[in-house]
């Protein structure tokens, strides 16, 4: 190989040298003296001459584009979308570049930086897993800058990402990062959706679910991740990806015990390479600054790259000044109280001859950034924390961005090193503890406004957004982003959490109540939506607690119904009822009938799902009491399509199309598209159940095409879930699995439990009418557990009822019985009469199969009555088919064959093809 680039650098070469060769000729050939031999011939041919030069120029282009296509590798073509995905993302956008920007005064840590990519190189080329690379070292001796370092020159060898993580082992007032939640940003970072992240009330299992989600997201890949500022190996250990490819990299101030780890000790510079960084920074001449100075500067700063690139930025933003006057100052400043300890003595000296270089206006400035709870900020936080106006935050922020007092991140943000952090919060400090609580109201009433902006966009058409309420004693006028669009507002919101999150951690350890308690009802909108939903309980708890310090009944109603909301989304319904019920009570109590509605109409939807009915419809009927009395339209919605759930879920089918279609007609007067989606599914649901299977399928397509223009993937997978139900029933079991199947993959993605359980066990019904019994009894055992573990009574009885089916083809007659025997128990406790139809059909079947004849007929007889009480054709069909085919085997033929022929004219009626032919079949010889 090399030898074969030895030829092609020598014919490139080559090429240059005859081409610069006939340049020279061509271009002299007007000369008047005659030149020797054979050039003189070129003399006197310019043209051909002209000629060679152009054809010597173009073969030497041919090379060079050749020889650059074969040294450059084959890139593979991008992975097609799949049909149906419309413009979702593929794979390949999970490529990550979240390292922060390479810096210039990285200097001479050559055998540390060899001896990172020579391990590395020696791990790759042999195979084997890449060890843990531990970096570590005293403060400010440039560890996350070598790190950041490593990570540019190493990132070709790791295409699939590279990623940053401050974990803020050692950040001032803020507690290290927990390992959930970094997995939680890691997971968030690498494209999984935030519902599909697991969450729970065990953090170790949360945890460990997360860890293991993170490793299987790496498991084939070639990443780098930086954890940065780790305090403990235990903190970091569940952030270890499982695959060999990926390479880590951990900054930390303590030695930690990792297994399979390389530690790289990264010590203070040697004398003579911080004098070099020193005058590479400064920006003077090397001859011009006196070397025993030099070596004092140097040597104050303890030889920490930190420190002597602020000394050097003095010295270059005061032309006046030489490096004697640079060390007469700092050598004035070293007895400052509040300095570092230990070896960072001369760094805490070199921030306060950076502070005092200041104008008093940015030393303010600098002081408040102290003060700031969260991790980065923009010029719109820095304008509130600071006091003053948007366009002066910006001057400022750069004003101390040159004074290499701050460092500037992607998207014009800004962050302060962890001891720049330490520095200014002790400056502030100074000033007592009202300073701290002023710029914490000060941030937080700027949140409150920008939150109602977002709110506005991603809150649903009809709802009210309360306006922002500020502080007492903070500033009512503050300036906020612009905030058009719903994807703006999702976009600020995720840059924001952390930060949000933070200052109200930060406002409850100042006992500042009221700021918790409304920052939290601001932020519950987006944290419904996008998660983890763990993280918005700690935070609805938290304002609980706050409410009740406060002894405000309204604030602890609005945090407790939040939480039980939240509690819901994560299917742990006794927690969301308790939490909900005590708003009901709160609310009443505070005299609030608009939060009772509210807190009433979400504590039915849990009734609704855990298959109380009459708990839920009793609940629903007084929400929509409450909300007519108050004139709210979308509440009324809201009240009526959910009494509609309830109703179609006890076979009340009129009752529920009455309800769904009065919800139907305002959400659509309001332009509610969420709601308008919602009733028409709901509404496909009921006409299935009542046989009108045309007008099912259209009202599903329907609602599919309004969630998906809401980018609203849980409830497009239901809606798929549905039309999959209408295409079994109408025989069309390709499409059916298509639905079903593409509706568990968007659940999946998600996490949602409930709605993975429904896909699987129409997969299991599929796969026993395709005849795999096998497989079919184990998805239906899957989707059993689900439910039980879920606390879902009519999803556990609709599995059973299958399970009992597959059980029988099976040939387990006992185990079908009981399963059937289980499934209408509780089916009667939910006055399920149509699920209830159901399984005396398939209980009917099985005995008449197995020649149970008079039992089989029993069981029918009672199918059809119920069928017929609350007009579910599709059963009444089947159980008059059973009738037939019970007095069929029993010689009476004539009874029979009345029986039959009223099924099948149901059966052609429905358009359900397979169930009418096999009737038909049977009247045929009775027919000839």
């Amino acid at each position: 190989m090399r030898l074969q680039r030895g030829i092609t650098v020598a014919v490139v070469a080559a090429g240059g040298a005859v081409t610069t060769l006939l340049v020279g000729l061509v271009t002299n050939a007007v000369s008047e003296s005659e030149w020797p031999g054979w050039l003189g011939w070129l003399q006197h041919h310019a043209w051909f001459s002209f000629a060679v030069l152009g054809g010597a120029l173009v073969g030497l282009t041919v090379l060079l584009a050749a020889l650059s296509e074969s040294g450059t590798p084959e890139r593979p073509a991008d992975p097609a979308p799949r049909a149906g995905e419309g413009a979702e993302p593929p794979d390949a956008a999970l490529v990550l570049r979240s390292l922060p920007r390479d810096t210039t005064a990285f200097t001479n840590r050559t055998a540390e930086l060899e001896a990172l990519v020579r391990s590395v190189q020696n791990s790759q080329e042999s195979g084997e897993a890449l060890p843990v690379h531990v970096i570590d070292g005293m403060p400010g001796v440039g560890k996350t800058t070598f790190a950041v370092h490593a990570g540019h020159v190493l990132s070709e060898r790791f295409p699939d990402g590279q990623l940053f993580v401050n974990l803020n082992g050692h950040t001032t007032g803020r507690p290290p990062v927990q390992a959930t939640e970094a997995l939680a940003s890691l997971l968030a970072a690498s494209g999984v959706p935030a519902q599909r992240i697991p969450v729970g009330d065990d953090l170790g299992a949360v945890t460990e679910a997360r860890a293991a989600m993170w490793r299987s997201q790496l498991a084939d890949k070639k990443a780098l991740l930086i954890l940065d500022n780790a305090t403990s190996y235990r903190q970091l250990e569940p952030l270890l990806p499982g695959g060999s490819g990926c390479l880590v990299l951990v900054t930390s101030r303590k030695r930690l015990a990792a297994y399979e780890e390389v530690v790289l000790a990264v010590e203070a510079l040697p004398p003579e390479h911080a004098i070099d960084l020193f005058v590479r920074l400064s920006g003077r001449p090397a001859a011009s600054l006196d070397r025993d100075v030099l070596e004092q500067l140097v040597a104050l700063c303890g030889y920490l790259p930190l420190g002597v690139s602020l000394l050097a930025a003095r010295l270059r933003h005061h032309p006046s000044w030489g490096a004697e006057d640079l060390r007469t100052r700092l050598a004035a400043t070293r007895d400052r109280p509040g300095e570092l300890q230990a070896g960072e003595r001369g760094v805490a000296a070199t921030f306060n001859l950076s502070y005092q270089d200041l104008t008093p206006e940015r030393q303010h400035f600098f002081r408040c950034l102290g003060l700031y709870p969260g991790t980065d900020l923009d010029a719109f936080s820095g304008a509130a924390l600071g006091s003053v106006s948007v366009a002066v935050a910006r001057e400022r922020l750069d004003g101390l961005y040159d004074a290499h007092l701050i460092d500037e991140h992607p998207g014009s943000r800004f962050r302060l090193h962890d001891l720049l952090r330490d520095y200014a919060r002790g400056l502030a400090d100074e000033g007592g503890t009202m300073e701290a609580v002023q710029a914490v109201r000060r941030v937080c009433t700027y949140y409150l406004a920008t939150l109602a902006v977002t709110n506005r966009h991603i809150g649903r058409s009809g709802a009210t957004c309360p306006p922002p309420q500020a502080p007492q004693g903070g500033a009512t006028a503050v300036e906020t982003p612009p905030v058009e669009s719903r994807t703006a507002a999702l976009r600020w919101l995720e840059d924001e959490r952390a930060n949000v999150l933070a200052s109200i951690r930060r406002a409850n350890d100042l006992g500042l109540y009221e700021l918790v308690i409304h920052m939290a009802a601001a932020m519950a909108p987006f944290l419904r939506q996008a998660g983890p939903w763990d993280q918005a309980v700690g935070l609805h708890r938290t304002a609980a607690e706050a409410a009740r310090r406060t002894g405000d009944r309204r604030a602890l109603a609005d945090a407790l119904a939040e939480l039980g909301v939240v509690r819901r989304f994560m299917a742990a319904y006794p927690e969301a009822i308790e939490a909900l019920n005590e708003a009901v009570t709160e609310y009443e109590m505070a005299g609030e009938k608009q939060g009772r509605a509210d807190a009433l109409n979400q504590v039915g939807i849990v009734w609704y799902m855990i298959a109380d009915n009459e708990a839920s419809a009793r609940a629903q009927i007084d929400s929509l009491a409450l909300y007519r009395e108050l004139g709210d339209r979308l509440g009324q919605a809201n009240a009526l399509a959910d009494l509609g759930m309830v109703r179609r879920q006890t076979s009340r089918f009129d009752a529920a199309v009455e309800a769904q279609t009065e919800a139907l007609s305002i959400y659509r007067e309001l332009g509610d598209r969420y709601g308008e989606a919602n009733s028409l599914r709901d509404l496909g649901i009921v006409h299935c159940l009542l046989g009108e299977y045309r007008l099912a399928a259209q009202h599903h397509r329907e609602a599919f095409d309004i969630y998906r223009e809401l980018d609203d993937r849980a409830h497009q997978a239901y809606a798929l879930n549905e039309l999959g139900v209408v295409r079994r029933l109408t025989g069309d079991l390709a499409e059916a699995r298509e639905a079903h199947s593409r509706a568990l993959e968007y659940f999946s993605e998600l996490g949602e439990r409930f709605g993975c359980a429904n896909s699987i066990r129409h997969l299991g019904v599929l796969d026993r009418m395709d005849g795999n019994v096998t497989e079919a009894i184990q998805l239906l055992d899957d989707a059993l557990g689900s439910y039980r573990d879920l606390g879902s009574r009519s999803g556990e009885a609709a599995s059973l009822g299958e399970l009992g089916v597959a059980r029988g083809d099976a040939g387990e007659r006992d185990g079908a019985v009981e399963s059937f025997r289980r499934s209408l128990e509780i089916l009667r406790e939910l006055s399920d009469r149509c699920g209830e139809a159901e399984v005396l059909n398939h209980w009917g079947a099985l005995l008449r199969s197995s020649g149970d004849w008079a039992a089989a007929r029993e069981l029918f007889g009672q199918a059809v009555e119920l069928a017929r009480d609350i007009r579910c054709p599709l059963e009444e069909a089947r159980a008059l088919e059973g009738i037939g085919r019970c007095d069929w085997m029993a010689g009476e033929r004539a009874q029979a064959e009345e029986s039959l022929r009223e099924a099948l004219d149901v059966y052609r009626r429905l358009g359900v093809g397979g169930a009418g032919d096999a009737v038909e079949r049977l009247l045929a010889p009775r027919a000839g």
